[in-house]
């Protein structure tokens, strides 16, 4: 511990031994077992750097659920991104992380994006309703936080401009998996409201390496981000490349949106090329990248009309994802909810038909009756059949 300790940055030596970790709670309960975890991220053991960071994604972010001990910890990964240890490999010490080995900076950059990413949540609810994962009845359910919660949320919020100071200067980083992990931590972390004077210079040292690189990993997570922070993407909307026009289409309404859109539609009528695209999913979208595409298209029409025909295509085709492409299909063409003194509209009467045809083999209405009681539809397909 004391050779640890003596090769720490002055920042997260005095963070480590300044804080009264056991008034700060993990999942697991009190947090002061975790100063131990924090000095063991660079152990030279790589076993030992390898249960630290599990400690890290299993009880100080578990979840994705913030707990008092995040923040503090959060800053200490911050104040160790440039250790010379930062360059070691590990493998993965949970079921779920089987990927090749990364480097000990990868690992916490990833971790600090994960961090940033609950801290936005809620903060904008229309961004929150584009994410993928977004479920209507979520809405219905007021979130019930305790103090410790609440605290912990604020706490997290308000570290964000330094975990964004730590992490900028890895955004020029010669290595690309570094780059594009510190792009994944940076984008969230931007998103809070007091960081929007810093997303002009962030921009511009993207722009910068979009001049010097052609790989279509980078050049995509690099549209990507300049999209969802509103920059403009008008030329990256017509680049060469399919997978980096969709990325650069991804973000909220801008005034070039039918370009945008017929971008989005194009990848939708070929969804197996869409997900082919990154193998390994891009840092921060997680799930067939389909899902993220079809989000960012029902969330940037003003109707449904706009995107019926590749809708309706998808729901007919079947063996669809039922939960992540059905159902906010079927919500975003009855936003308000089916109402009986409203005759549907064409584009309604197709879309319900086409699930109809494709219930009784692929449980189409049976496996969303959550989205059509959303929808104030009936929840089978009788009722279904009833209505056309």
């Amino acid at each position: 511990m004391t050779q640890v300790l003596s090769g720490l940055p002055t920042a997260a030596r005095d963070l480590l031994l300044q804080t009264d970790w056991a008034s700060y709670r993990h999942a697991y309960g009190s947090g002061e077992d975790i100063a131990l975890s924090l000095c063991s991220l660079v152990d030279e053991d790589p076993q030992v750097r390898s249960e630290a960071l599990a400690a890290l994604d299993a009880g100080v972010l578990h979840q994705g659920s913030l707990y008092t001990v995040t923040a503090p910890a959060a800053l200490f990964v911050a104040a160790i991104l440039d250790h010379p240890m930062g360059l070691a490999e590990h493998e993965g010490n949970l079921p779920w992380d089987d990927g090749p080995p990364r480097s000990l900076r990868t690992a916490l950059l990833g971790w600090l994006g994960q961090v940033a990413e609950s801290a936005a949540y809620g903060e904008d609810p229309a961004r929150d309703r584009a994410h993928w994962q977004w479920r209507p009845w979520h809405e219905d359910t007021p979130d019930e936080h305790d103090c410790d919660e609440l605290a912990a949320l604020q706490a997290c919020r308000d570290i964000r401009p330094a975990l964004y100071e730590a992490v900028e200067p890895f955004l020029s980083s010669t290595d690309p998996l570094i780059c594009e992990t510190a792009l994944g931590a940076a984008i969230p972390l931007l998103f809070a409201p007091d960081l929007a004077d810093r997303i002009p210079r962030a921009a511009a040292l993207l722009r910068a390496r979009l001049g010097t690189t052609t790989g279509r990993r980078e050049r995509a997570a690099v549209a990507r981000a300049l999209s969802l922070w509103g920059m403009n993407t008008s030329d990256l909307l017509a680049d060469t490349d399919p997978a980096v026009r969709v990325c650069a289409a991804l973000g909220p309404v801008r005034d070039d949106w039918p370009r945008a859109l017929a971008v989005l539609l194009d990848a939708l009528r070929d969804p197996g090329t869409t997900d082919g695209w990154f193998p390994e999913p891009l840092c921060g979208v997680d799930g067939w990248f389909r899902f993220t595409v079809l989000r960012s298209a029902l969330d940037l029409v003003a109707s449904f009309e706009e995107v019926a025909p590749v809708a309706i295509a998808m729901v007919a085709a079947g063996n669809r994802s039922l939960d992540n492409e059905c159902g906010p299909i079927l919500f975003r063409a009855f936003p308000r909810g089916y109402g009986p003194a409203h005759s549907l509209t064409s584009a309604q009467r197709a879309l319900l038909q086409a699930f109809v045809d494709t219930d009784e083999a692929t449980g189409s209405i049976r496996g969303n009756w959550l989205w059509f009681r959303a929808a104030a539809l009936p929840e089978n397909r009788e009722g279904i059949a009833a209505l056309l």
